[in-house]
């Protein structure tokens, strides 16, 4: 039979078949899932399941799933096409307006405001701010009171307008682009702000989708329109959409178009969608396939035409923007058990105070009425009356409330301010760092988050996926088993002098743009049609060649006798299967929604797609049903081993079966990706009965996710094994080297994949995560009693291995193995205690078949039971769940889209980025933010505690000596430039010293710059400068005339003195700009003394001059400086040559650049597993 005639026969199929059933169920949702997440038994469905409990963050998990739950009448949103009154009348439709701005000018202020105070020392300095406005409680200056509170909210303030001005900006731009509408059976332009539901919609090639839509036509006679997603999620691969049939062949501007769209309420999920339409009383289904989404490019298409279903916030597009989720800094969260410390001691300061102030009111009680400064009584009128005095108690709480107002200053609000610069700083740098440019994909690392940059110094657990993190999810064809047969010799595809097979149309030579490896012998099978073998063969490579959704683009080349073939598809093992078949001789040339065209060896056959099932969560495989060029109707599925196996007849050969499963296990331990192929002939009774099931499934508005999967159930068995297939997805450049730098610093890895356990250990062995030392506890069982019996066993052969060898080593010696169905088992039941326990005592957890929600749950397994931080890392959309719920979540901007980008804190472009993103980075930002919280603490404690020491001799009055502006400015301009230069640029240590020795990220594990202990010691320190820093001059200046203005500025100028070289005495790179703040901040506080002392119109006229005209003045101030200093700077020298740290070591041999001495520091390091906790 020849060409003609094959493809005459096949179009004898009847037509209502054809034309419906064919184009009815191909979508993208199915390519999505049908190549790589069938294999990887990973299905994007499961994220929103009603079991979802990490779902994505901003919008509710219900919203996300109801693509997945079956249409209720009563839910159902009803949509008359071309009619937009109708439709709008009757129901209340979004428009098609976006808004992604937070504020409005009238909003702006009370919204910022609110948002703003959430912080609680925010409302604690309003408070303080209101307190000193009462003339009872004026201690400052009014003005001055406010002045803290106001900068910190207008800087912030500034920032969240100038931020939502720019969504405006963007917002209106989108709003008023231009779009093709149909109005009075006229095409007219309109703004996309004024497009409604129902109203019919043409786009043309290259442009954007302005809504969420329909298609009801295309320039295509078939009805086929490609679009490309990079806006919505990152891919850059054509998908195919299809019009209806019955739709497709009217045009609006010539024929009226009228039906009635019954779909699914407004939801986030861009990968599922459920209607029906009913047009020219005929009722057809719709799927994903019949939808494009907002935000889309249509591309390779002249012109599409389709009716509006979802319309601005209410599109998918808009539905999934959100940001990523709010995460809190863990370093700031122990901060605030230090704020709380200090506001105790700040209470315990103001009871003294009033206490004592009580107990003077009392011993003087009889002298009250005339002492001079305290005047009870006011003789200025005949009658006398009480001046200012309300009696004993409400003195003492006036006074504890005045005291609150002078010290108020030791709860730091220039901290908040300080560490969000310093966040900004570092992130700056981060972006910056060219060793974390991923040349491939032309991307800098992002940093999304800013609050959380000191978490990455902490790290303890990093969770990663395999496909796309670990590998380059670049998948190649590597070998096949046919027939119980396997073929895995492959070469290099030449022959005859001709690199690859070329297919040939009309004069012009069709080659597949990518070349792939060859084995010898089946090449040379593939082309004996007639034989045993050859029909296995072919049978096999026409499975691959048509069980896909890859899309065939044609490619011009400098030779215009040449094109190349470039297979578009959204799954990497569709595309490497598909260019493997075309390498044997099986080009896919052509595909349609109705039909396909496969060039083999010569001869060109039309297979006619009578129908597809899509790849889902329950079934993990995919099928297509074919009516084949000798009128036969075949369906070929394929799908994951352990789902395939089951619905293989093993009765037909068991010989093949087991040699087959023999070679599935050869290629999983080689790390290669396995998929199995089946095949059986339908008799006329079998189709028919599948045609009728289909078509009642296809339309059905209720429950049709779960009748499409008994009818594909149905239609899948006692399939004939063809064979199975191996693709290699190799690892990333430098993965190796970045598990075993993680490990050295102390880093537990654990691996989370969808695929095999003989693929995920193969892979855990190349990628040095196992090492062939370690003892493997396999976990691997399908019931509750089995799992829990092997938890036992496996933690009594821990306690045998601790036993034998010291706790110590126990983590490099044991790797757990855990399959997905074992986790159903022990996640959220009683077993999860003995799994912790277990994992816990080991270095190396991987877990294999895992779906997304389990990912999750693993992560929280850990999160949940210890205090060590998490890392979650991935690049897909299956791993949003597991990025969203550790500590910090890394999204790799890799081949599987965005979505994971989308939902995280850090991305990046590779794997190996980790470790300077961690060991150098995440070390750096630990130590400056840690020393700079603690830095702040001591600087403001030590000048409230000056105040203090003060009041002690004015008889508790809360008089300052110090001025009011000198007080605010203290915090402000005299000590807060120095300590967010060195919270940006300071480095104890270098890049390369980091690098090498990935031992010293401990510190930040064991909390060594951040403890309880640091802590108190600096507030020891703090207590004994205040100390030096008043009673110096006080005993200096007793019984001289000096003044107490004189005296405070005195005070002012040494705190600030002091500070700032305590500060400098801590730096360990100093740069230009470093020496410019510390010197420029102390020469700045002389310029501000000097300049409030010669207003005249402020307390402490000419002050300073009077003070400083006298050698004792300078002599105080050094005085000061070194008695206030030299006690920690003993200190310091005495722990850095005597007891050490790894940091001290490491920086001491890095300054005498001795490599011998750098061996020894390194031996000298604390251990790195199980840290003791501070």
């Amino acid at each position: 039979m020849d060409s003609n005639s094959q493809i005459e026969s096949c179009d004898q199929v009847p037509d209502f078949l054809r034309d419906s059933s064919s184009r009815r169920s191909i979508s993208s949702y199915q390519s999505k899932t049908s190549g790589g997440h069938s294999i990887r038994e990973v299905n994007f469905s499961e994220l929103g399941s009603k079991h979802v409990r990490h779902g994505s963050t901003g919008a509710d998990s219900e919203a996300f799933s109801a693509s997945y739950k079956e249409i209720k009448e009563d839910d159902a949103r009803l949509i008359y096409i071309n009619d937009p009154e109708k439709t709008n009348d009757n129901f209340e439709f979004a428009g098609n307006s976006i808004r992604t701005s937070k504020y409005s000018i009238m909003t702006f202020l009370p919204r910022n405001l609110y948002e703003q105070f959430h912080r609680v020392a925010y409302i604690y300095f309003l408070v303080i701010a209101i307190l000193n406005q009462l003339p009872q409680l004026a201690v400052f200056g009014r003005g001055a009171s406010i002045m803290p509170l106001a900068f910190v909210l207008l800087v912030t303030a500034i920032k969240d307008a100038y931020e939502d001005y720019r969504r405006h900006r963007s917002d209106k731009i989108e709003n008023n682009r231009l779009a093709w509408v149909l109005v009075n059976e006229q095409f007219q332009q309109i703004r996309w702000k004024d497009i409604r539901v129902g109203e019919i919609i043409k786009v043309s090639s290259n442009e954007t989708l302005p809504c969420d839509m329909v298609l009801l036509c295309t320039s295509d006679t078939t009805g086929i329109a490609y679009v490309q997603t990079t806006n919505l999620d990152g891919e850059s691969n054509l998908k195919t959409r299809y019009a209806k049939q019955e739709t497709q062949m009217k045009n609006p501007e010539k024929e009226k178009i009228d039906g009635l769209i019954k779909c699914e309420k407004p939801n986030r999920n861009i990968y599922g969608f459920q209607a029906n339409m009913d047009v020219d009383g005929k009722r057809i289904s719709l799927g994903p396939s019949n939808i494009i989404i907002r935000g889309c490019d249509l591309k390779n298409t002249d012109w599409a035409i389709g009716v509006a279903v979802y319309a601005g916030k209410e599109t998918k597009a808009m539905l999934n923007n959100s940001g990523a989720p709010s995460k809190r800094s863990r370093l700031e969260t122990r901060m605030n058990r230090e704020i709380i410390f200090l506001s105790i001691f700040l209470v315990a300061l103001c009871v003294i105070v009033s206490v004592f102030h009580g107990l003077w009111l009392r011993r003087h009680k009889d002298e009250l009425d005339l002492m001079q400064f305290y005047r009870k009584k006011d003789y200025s009128e005949p009658e006398v009356e009480n001046y200012n005095y309300y009696g004993w108690g409400m003195e003492i709480f006036f006074v504890f409330l005045m005291s609150i107002i002078v010290f108020q200053i030791m709860i730091p609000i220039s901290l908040y301010i300080s560490m969000e610069l310093v966040r900004v700083g570092q992130a700056f740098f981060m972006i910056r760092d060219n060793r974390m440019y991923d040349e491939a994909s032309k991307s800098r690392f992002q940093c999304r988050a800013l609050n959380i940059n000191e978490d990455l110094g902490q790290i303890k657990y990093v969770f990663s996926d395999k496909t796309g993190t670990l590998t380059e999810n670049k998948m190649e064809f590597k070998c096949a088993s046919i027939r119980g047969i396997d073929y895995s010799s492959g070469e290099d595809n030449t022959e005859d002098g001709q690199i690859g097979y070329s297919a040939q149309d009309g004069g012009q030579v069709l080659r597949p743009k990518m070349q792939v490896k060859v084995d010898s012998e089946l090449l040379q099978l593939s082309k004996r049609k007639h034989t045993a073998e050859g029909m296995h063969v072919h049978d096999f490579f026409v499975a691959l060649a048509a069980c896909n959704t890859i899309v065939p683009l044609t490619v011009e080349t400098s030779d215009p006798a040449l094109k190349l073939i470039d297979y578009q598809g959204e799954s990497p093992d569709e595309q490497a299967l598909v260019y493997a078949a075309a390498a044997y001789g099986f080009v896919l040339i052509e595909r349609t929604s109705g039909h396909i065209v496969i060039d083999i060896q010569g001869e060109r056959q039309r297979f006619n797609v009578l129908g597809l099932h899509e790849f889902d969560s329950d079934r993990k495989r995919m099928s297509v049903i074919l009516g084949c060029p000798d009128d036969t109707v075949k369906v070929f599925a394929k799908g994951a081993d352990t789902s395939m196996f089951s619905v293989i007849n093993r009765s037909l050969n068991l010989n093949v079966v087991s040699a087959t499963e023999g070679h599935l296990h050869a290629y999983s331990s080689m790390g290669l990706r396995t998929l199995v192929i089946g095949m059986r002939e339908l008799s006329s009774s079998e189709f028919e009965q599948w045609q009728s099931s289909y078509e009642s499934a296809s339309t059905a508005l209720m429950g049709r996710a779960a009748l499409l999967r008994r009818v594909a159930s149905n239609i899948e068995h006692h399939l004939s094994l063809l064979g199975a297939s191996g693709i290699e997805d190799k690892l990333q450049q430098g993965v190796p080297e970045a598990i075993e730098s993680l490990r050295k610093a102390g880093i537990k890895v654990w691996v989370l994949t969808g695929d095999k356990q003989e693929t995920a250990i193969s892979i855990g062995y190349s990628s040095k995560l196992l090492t062939s030392k370690m003892t493997q506890i396999v976990i691997n069982k399908k019931s509750k009693d089995s799992c829990r019996k092997s938890l036992e066993d496996a933690l009594v052969l821990c306690k045998k291995i601790t036993s034998g060898s010291g706790e110590t080593h126990v983590v490099s010696q044991v790797a757990l193995i855990i399959d997905g169905t074992s986790l159903v088992y022990v996640l959220d039941t009683e077993l999860e205690g003995q799994l912790f326990e277990l994992a816990s005592k080991c270095s190396v957890v991987l877990c294999c078949r895992v779906a997304p929600l389990q990912k999750a749950g693993i992560v929280a397994l850990i999160k949940n039971r210890t205090d060590d931080m998490t890392l979650a890392i991935g690049d897909g959309a299956n791993d949003v769940s597991m990025i969203q719920m550790a500590d910090v979540g890394i999204g790799l901007s890799g081949q599987e889209g965005r979505q994971a980008v989308m939902a995280s804190d850090f991305a990046m472009g590779q794997f190996r980025f980790l470790v300077p993103l961690l060991l150098v980075h995440g070390h750096w930002n630990y130590q400056r933010m840690s020393y700079m919280i603690l830095y702040n603490f001591y600087r403001n404690a030590v000048f409230v505690l000056v105040l203090f020491w003060y009041v002690l001799f004015t008889s508790f009055t809360l008089t300052t000596a110090i001025t009011d502006w000198s007080s605010v400015m203290y915090s402000v301009l005299y000590t807060s430039v120095p300590t967010i230069i060195i919270g940006i640029l300071d480095k104890d240590l270098s890049r390369t010293s980091l690098l090498k020795h990935p031992q010293l990220y401990g510190a930040g594990q064991r909390q060594e710059s951040y403890n309880g202990k640091l802590f108190w010691l600096t507030m020891l320190d703090t207590v004994w400068q205040s100390v030096v820093a008043f009673f110096f001059p006080l005993l200096a200046y007793w019984g001289s005339n000096i003044d107490g203005s004189s005296l405070g500025d005195l005070w002012t100028l040494a705190v600030a003195i002091m500070v700032n070289i305590h500060l400098a005495m801590d730096v360990i790179r100093w740069y230009s700009i470093t020496h410019a703040a510390i010197w420029g901040s102390i020469i700045a506080t002389f310029i501000c003394v000097m300049a409030i002392d010669v207003l005249p119109f402020l307390p402490g006229y000419w002050a300073f001059f009077n003070i400083a005209n006298t050698e004792l003045f300078w002599v105080c101030l050094l005085g000061i400086t070194v008695g206030a200093l030299v006690p920690r700077f003993v200190v310091k020298v005495f722990v850095q040559y005597c007891i050490p740290n790894d940091i001290q070591i490491a920086r001491e041999a890095e300054k005498r650049g001795n490599s011998r001495e750098s061996q020894d520091a390194q031996i000298e390091m604390n251990p790195i597993f199980d840290p003791p906790r501070q």
